[in-house]
């Protein structure tokens, strides 16, 4: 089953561009999603057993590396042309 997911990332720090362009950068990464990035989230797209595992490993990474913030995540069972 394909899924669109799209996220948006809030560091709670004052230098919040490096880990929303990490964690961006390890999703393009993975060559079985497609992800496309605009001003304010992230989408993703692929199909929903492979996308779920890679999205809670770069999330769970974030927080280990960069301490807290908040994701805001919304899933579409389908696949969007992003």
């Amino acid at each position: 089953m394909k899924t669109t997911i799209e996220i948006s990332n809030y560091p709670l720090n004052a230098d919040y561009i490096p880990p929303i362009k990490d964690f961006i950068d390890r999703l393009n990464l993975n060559k079985n999603i497609k992800v496309k990035t605009n001003a304010t989230s992230t989408h993703i797209v692929g199909d929903f057993d492979v996308v779920m595992p890679i999205l809670q490993k770069e999330i769970k990474t974030s927080f280990e590396k960069y301490g807290k913030m908040i994701f805001v995540v919304k899933v579409l069972n389908g696949a969007l042309d992003i």
